[in-house]
């Protein structure tokens, strides 16, 4: 983890330049109620270049007379805090997590920052901001209407756009991290598979996937597991998780865990009962077909929107020749979102892909669906890809997704 960051912060310290700094802050906690607070998270960005996970810190990265500067700013340490919710990390040990050696308390960064641009050492700034974070709570634009006030002013950039471009292509060490939250995940879903019974509730079927998370150490979920049984499955973002599912219906189960906050992000289908009825045997399978023709097109050099281009144009005649549409318009009816999305540190992970090419070292998903509410069927197909040389490597290949394959395991 420590050469990782350092090399990171190396990619900020030769994009600015001299008399520049670029500031990203962890994040607080969000407030619940009472003295309760939502559990912490902490900004991606700030954590890709320095491995921290604690509320309130903030880096700095300045080049001054050509010359790379990382600085942290940390909490004083305070012993009646740590009677209650535990001790702040300490400088030593953030430097064994992150390599900084340089740093300076939390309640001095407003002077040191105002110092700095009186003597003129920093006269701009790039701050992190985060588009997604309401901004009476973001504390990037708070930073930036404080410097804004000072005399003079200096220049304000958004280097959130260059972030996106670094953390598009991964390296070794995080490909493992999500080749690791794929293995827990895939674990979870063959806890549901094992143990799916008709007349199950929902979250009965979540607690077998959270069970085989808790005990591999997993603590963090991806994201919100989507749990949905027969009609519920063509609602996208379905979460309530709250329902009984009949005999005869399929369950969509979107989930993933998260590991070192990388992310799985893994879709199956199966049926409730362990067998597939032929409509949803015909229908998967147009799904399955969608998931691997989208794999083989995938490799270095393609446009991120073609593939799904690609998946519209098979559905038309995937969905013509079973008699479900007339007109090619119409697969908007049964599918409506991408096939598509990067994956990482978020589970959406920064960057407009559609508005790119694929490169090498790219992780994102591949997750055709189809989605018919009147007949109560929802199926989407989800894998994790690394873009190879030539062409991708699925990250999650021995996540069965045959539908014989599932029948087989489910008996």
């Amino acid at each position: 983890m420590k050469n990782f960051v350092i090399n990171n912060r190396n990619k900020i310290f030769d994009f600015i330049n001299n008399n520049e700094a670029a500031v990203f802050f962890c994040g607080n906690s969000a407030h619940k109620v009472g003295d309760e607070f939502y559990p912490f998270t902490p900004n991606r960005n700030f954590y890709y270049l320095t491995g921290l996970s604690e509320p309130g810190l903030i880096l700095l990265l300045s080049k001054c007379d050509e010359k790379p500067n990382a600085r942290l700013f940390i909490k004083r340490p305070d012993p009646e805090t740590a009677k209650w919710t535990g001790a702040y990390l300490t400088d030593r040990e953030c430097e064994n997590i992150s390599g900084i050696k340089d740093f300076t308390f939390i309640d001095e960064f407003d002077k040191y920052i105002n110092d700095k641009i009186c003597q003129k050492t920093i006269t701009k700034f790039y701050i992190d901001f985060d588009k997604q974070i309401p901004k009476n709570v973001s504390p990037a634009i708070d930073f930036a209407e404080k410097i804004i006030a000072n005399s003079p002013v200096p220049q304000i950039s958004d280097i959130s756009g260059f972030m996106a471009s670094l953390r598009a292509v991964k390296t070794d060490f995080e490909v493992e991290n999500i080749k690791k939250a794929i293995q827990i995940t895939k674990n979870g879903v063959y806890s549901m598979m094992k143990n799916a019974k008709p007349g199950m509730y929902e979250y009965e079927l979540e607690a077998y996937f959270d069970y085989e998370l808790k005990h591999k150490g997993v603590f963090d979920k991806a994201f919100a597991s989507i749990i949905a049984g027969g009609k519920n499955a063509a609602v996208l973002h379905y979460s309530s998780n709250n329902c009984s599912v009949s005999d005869g219906s399929l369950v969509l189960c979107d989930v993933g865990a998260a590991w070192g906050y990388y992310s799985g992000d893994i879709t199956r289908t199966f049926p409730i009962s362990g067998t597939f009825t032929d409509r949803q045997r015909e229908l998967y399978n147009i799904v399955l077909e969608g998931n691997l023709l989208t794999q083989e097109l995938i490799k270095p050099g393609i446009p991120f929107k073609r593939l799904n281009e690609n998946l519209i144009d098979y559905y038309a005649k995937a969905l013509k020749s079973i008699g479900l549409i007339s007109l090619k318009e119409d697969v908007k009816n049964y599918y409506w979102h991408k096939v598509s999305h990067f994956l990482g540190l978020e589970t959406h992970d920064i960057g407009r892909g559609d508005e790119g090419v694929i490169t090498e070292g790219m992780v994102f998903t591949v997750e055709p669906g189809l989605y018919i509410a009147d007949e109560g069927i929802g199926i989407r197909i989800e894998d994790d890809i690394l873009v190879s040389k030539e062409g991708c490597i699925c990250l999650s290949e021995d996540i069965i997704k045959k539908p014989e394959d599932i029948e087989e395991f489910m008996k």
